[in-house]
C-alpha cells in the first residue's frame, strides 16, 4: 500500500491520506512513535468505510492497519473468536459460517474491519434486539502513545473500553477484538416483503413486525410527494430454522472507472425509485434469499460509490427521538423531495430500547433515516442546513461514520458525553471530523 493513498468512503472532503503501513502488531508501537515524531498526530484506518472525514487523520497521514487481519483464536463451541483488528466482517463470516455462526449484529457493508466495527459503534436491522455491534465485544486490546498496551473490558480499563467504542478510533490503535458470534442453523433468511404507500404505513409495520421478527428495514421512495411522502418496501427477516450453512459467492461486479460525472440526478432517481416502488409486492409475501442480498445489498457491485463522480457524496444518516419520529422524519421526507436530490437506496428503521456500552454511541431509540446525496454546492448552500434545522428542532442527531458537514455546535448539543471522549483522547490521534467539531 505504500505510495498509495487513501480516501473515505464518500472521497469527500477532498483529503487524500498517506498510508503508514502496519503489518504487524509488534510493529505498531514503533509506526505509531514514528508518525507521532514526523507529523504531531495520525489516525488508524482499516478500510476507509466511514462515509466523511472521522477516517481522515488531521495530519493527512493515516496508521493503515488493514494488514492485520489474522485470527488469534477462536473457540467453534461457544462462537466467541479473537481476531485482529483489521479481519473484516467478510473474512468472519468465511469462517464462522461453516461452524454455525454469524455476526450478532452487522452493517450494510461487509467490508468494514473489526476496528471500524468497533470504532463506530455500529448497528443493523437487529437494534430492536440486538443493540449495537459494541454489545458483543467481550473485549479488546488498545495500545496509545502514552501508556502503551491495554487490555479493556467492562471489568479492566472500563473508561477506556466504554469510550473505544464508538470513539471514532481516538481512544488508541485498536490492535484486536474479542467478540460473541451469533448461533445460527443455516445462513438462509426467510423473508417478509410488503410495499406500503406513506410513512403511517411504515410506523404500523414497524409496530406489528419488530415483535415478529430479528431483522427489520424499509427501503424508501425518497422522490415521493405528497400522500405518497414516505412510501417504500419493508422487508423483515429472520435465520432459516434449516437450510446449508453456505457462505456467499466472492464474485462481484465492479464500476470500473469513476465518470466525469454523477450518474445519480433527479431523472434517473425518479425513475428508479417510481419502478423499484412498483415491482415490489402489495400483498405480504414470503420468501427464502441468502443472506448476502438481505444484508449486503450494495456490496454486490464492488466500487459502487464511483456511480457519483469526482466529487463524490455525502450521507446524510439522522436519528430522531421516538416522540418526534413521524413529524420529524416526513419533514426530512419532504425537504429532500421538494429538493430533488436523494439516492436510490434511501433507508429507514426504528433503533429500539437496548442501551450500547459505547460513550458516543450513535442509536437511541427513534427512527433513523439514512441516504446518499451527490457533493454540489446546492447541497452544501441550501438542503443540508435545511435538514439540520429540522434535526435539531427535533432534537435528533447524525452518525459521526457517515458525515462530513455538521456544525460542531450542533455535534456537542447531540453528543454531551464527547467532553469525557476528548479527555480521553490518545493524545497521538486526531481526524478531521474531531478537529472540525472541536471548533
Amino acid at each position: 500500500m505504500t505510495g498509495t493513498q487513501l480516501r473515505s468512503w464518500g472521497n469527500y472532503p477532498p483529503f487524500p491520506q498517506t498510508p503508514l503501513p502496519c503489518r504487524w502488531r509488534s510493529d505498531l508501537e514503533a509506526v505509531l512513535s514514528r508518525a507521532k515524531g514526523a507529523h504531531g498526530t495520525t489516525l488508524p484506518h482499516g478500510s476507509g468505510r466511514s462515509y466523511g472525514d472521522s477516517c481522515l487523520a488531521a495530519s493527512d497521514h493515516v496508521l493503515h492497519t488493514r494488514s492485520l487481519d489474522r485470527f488469534i483464536d477462536a473457540d467453534w463451541s461457544t462462537g466467541i473468536i479473537k481476531a485482529e483488528a483489521g479481519v473484516n466482517l467478510e473474512e468472519v463470516l468465511a469462517a464462522a459460517i461453516p461452524h454455525g455462526w454469524f455476526l450478532p449484529v452487522t452493517p450494510g457493508t461487509k467490508y468494514a474491519t473489526l476496528g471500524g466495527a468497533v470504532a463506530n459503534d455500529v448497528h443493523g436491522k437487529n437494534h430492536h434486539r440486538q443493540g449495537t455491534f459494541g454489545r458483543h465485544v467481550d473485549r479488546l486490546g488498545l495500545l496509545r502513545s502514552d501508556s502503551g498496551r491495554a487490555v479493556c473490558s467492562a471489568q479492566e480499563n472500563p473508561d477506556l473500553f466504554s469510550a473505544t467504542i464508538g470513539g471514532l478510533g481516538l481512544t488508541g490503535v485498536i490492535e484486536w477484538v474479542e467478540i460473541r458470534l451469533q448461533p445460527i442453523r443455516s445462513s438462509q433468511i426467510h423473508l417478509v416483503t410488503q410495499r406500503f404507500d406513506n410513512l403511517d404505513d411504515f410506523f404500523d409495520l414497524s409496530d406489528e413486525l419488530e415483535a415478529q421478527h430479528e431483522f427489520c428495514v424499509s427501503w424508501i421512495d425518497c422522490a415521493a410527494k405528497g400522500q405518497a411522502t414516505g412510501r417504500g418496501v419493508y422487508m423483515a427477516g429472520d435465520f432459516a430454522s434449516e437450510g446449508p450453512l453456505s457462505v456467499a459467492s466472492t464474485r462481484k461486479l465492479t464500476i470500473p472507472i469513476r465518470p466525469p460525472l454523477s450518474l445519480i440526478n433527479k431523472l434517473t432517481l425518479r425513475a428508479f425509485n417510481q419502478v423499484h416502488w412498483r415491482k415490489a409486492p402489495a400483498v405480504r409475501s414470503r420468501s427464502t434469499i441468502g443472506y448476502d442480498p438481505f444484508f449486503y445489498p450494495l456490496d454486490a457491485i464492488l466500487k459502487w460509490n464511483r456511480i457519483y463522480g469526482p466529487n463524490g457524496f455525502q450521507q446524510f444518516q439522522a436519528l430522531v427521538p421516538e416522540h418526534e419520529a413521524r413529524d420529524g422524519i416526513r419533514a426530512l421526507l419532504s425537504a429532500i423531495s421538494a429538493s430533488g436530490a436523494g439516492s436510490f437506496l434511501a433507508v429507514l428503521k426504528r433503533c429500539g430500547t437496548v442501551s450500547s456500552p459505547g460513550l458516543l454511541s450513535f442509536p437511541r431509540p427513534g427512527t433513523t433515516l439514512a441516504l446518499d446525496f451527490p457533493q454540489t454546492t446546492h447541497l452544501v448552500s441550501d438542503l443540508l442546513p435545511r435538514l439540520d434545522a429540522i434535526l435539531r428542532e427535533a432534537g435528533g442527531r447524525l452518525y459521526p461514520a457517515k458525515d462530513a458537514h455538521w456544525s460542531g455546535e450542533d455535534f456537542r448539543n447531540a453528543y454531551p458525553e464527547w467532553i469525557r471522549l476528548e479527555s480521553l483522547r490518545d493524545p497521538a490521534l486526531m481526524s478531521r471530523f474531531w478537529k472540525r467539531i472541536l471548533q
